[in-house]
């Protein structure tokens, strides 16, 4: 890939990879990691685009099947509070293990940015939101005897 015209698209570019096939990256899916996003481009003459916000990922996951082994390739599985891709898969690309480790760092540096720590990420007891049903509770009572 042209980093220059990455940089140019999407800013300070930390990594950028293809799905391979058999080892070799000739697929049309490309990912490419900014400090702030993650973005996923597939097709050739149509293309699909989709990114997720760094600081909404709260795992993931490194997955080797037999073939990619062979390969020096693997599959980075991310979960996050996004609402279009809850699950984003990074397929068979090559160095996974390095390539997480980026991960971590960049997923570290933007929720420490944004202050989102672990309790964040989780809805409260049966799915509510437990800050929401505070306010409304505090904007319920009666301050009228202070």
């Amino acid at each position: 890939m042209n980093m220059e015209k990455l940089r140019r698209d999407y800013g300070e570019v930390l990594w950028a990879g293809r799905k391979c096939i058999l080892g070799l990256p000739i697929s049309f899916t490309r990912y490419i990691l900014t400090d702030t996003v993650l973005y996923t481009k597939i097709g050739f003459l149509n293309i699909k685009e989709d990114e997720i916000e760094l600081y909404r990922i709260f795992d993931k996951k490194l997955s080797f099947t037999l073939g990619q082994r062979m390969v020096g390739c693997g599959t980075i599985t991310l979960m996050s509070k996004d609402i279009d891709s809850p699950e984003k898969k990074l397929i068979s690309i090559r160095k996974p293990r390095d390539v997480k480790k980026i991960l971590d760092e960049v997923v570290k540096n933007e929720r420490d940015k944004y202050y989102v720590r672990g309790r964040d990420m989780i809805s409260g007891v049966h799915g509510g939101d437990s800050f929401h049903e505070a306010a409304e509770d505090f904007a319920q009572e009666d301050f009228t005897e202070m």
